[in-house]
């Protein structure tokens, strides 16, 4: 016995149901009475508690400041929004505790249902978009610009900053501490490794690992079928590596 188990997930599986009538009322009611640094304090005030109304208050709130919020959404503490009113969000969609949203006033953001935002993640969030149950680890940091560094007889922070889109696609897992830097699709169904920094295009269903990430492996129909093996039975033969280090075409 050494103490590896199986256990079902949770949030991915988690069924949707309407928010109930009377926070979409008060939402409705709060977006219509207050501006929005009226809204932000409100949901400052919010921001530590741990009881039913804290955290009801903060998914109320978020329905006011942001520009569309689907059912079920699951509001952290200690949360920080930069230009909220840019950002769609969709159904089931959990965001961890201390998480940063820097949105900017001409942006968009948009993140997709049953997605899974981590605690202390940081989001650019000027052109950003995660699709539909995208798993994204505690820590992560998606990155949508950089400072040029021309001129350079400036310093570099007063240089001019180029933005460019990051994208996560559907069904994506991206690990902890990883980092996305600007201008990066992560494909479909694709793996970012632990602390990989990504600074190229993850194919779909692709593994990668590493700094700068690199592919390790795929997620090809005998992986699948290997995987499927796993969770009924594990052996001690399957602490081996099973990825092919060498393969870096996706399987056919």
């Amino acid at each position: 016995m050494n103490g590896e188990r199986f256990v079902r997930a949770v949030h991915g599986l988690r069924d949707s149901e309407p928010d109930p009538d009377h926070e979409l009322g008060l939402a409705d009611e709060l977006r219509r009475r207050l501006d929005q640094q009226q809204l932000m304090d409100l949901f400052t005030r919010h921001a530590t508690g741990t009881g039913h109304f804290d955290t009801m208050m903060r998914r109320v709130v978020l329905r006011s400041l942001v520009k569309s919020l689907g059912s079920g959404a699951r509001v952290g503490r200690n949360i920080s929004l930069v230009h909220p009113e840019t950002m769609e969000i969709g159904e089931r969609v959990f965001i961890g505790d201390q998480a940063v949203l820097q949105g900017r006033h001409d942006g968009r953001c948009v993140i997709g249902s049953g997605t899974w935002i981590g605690p202390q993640s940081f989001l650019d969030a000027r052109d950003l978009q995660l699709g539909d149950h995208v798993g994204w680890g505690p820590g992560a940091k998606a990155l949508g610009s950089e400072h040029t560094g021309y001129p350079i007889d400036v310093p570099i922070i007063q240089t001019d900053l180029w933005v460019a889109p990051v994208r996560i696609e559907d069904w994506a897992d991206v690990g902890v501490n990883a980092v996305i830097l600007p201008g990066v699709t992560v494909g479909r169904g694709s793996i970012v490794g632990a602390g990989a920094v990504v600074t190229r295009d993850v194919p779909a269903r692709a593994k990668v690992a590493g700094v700068p990430a690199r592919v390790i492996g795929w997620l090809d129909s005998e992986a699948i079928h290997q995987g499927e093996a796993l969770a009924g039975q594990r052996t001690s033969s399957d602490h081996d590596d099973p990825i092919d280090q060498g393969r870096a075409t996706p399987p056919h």
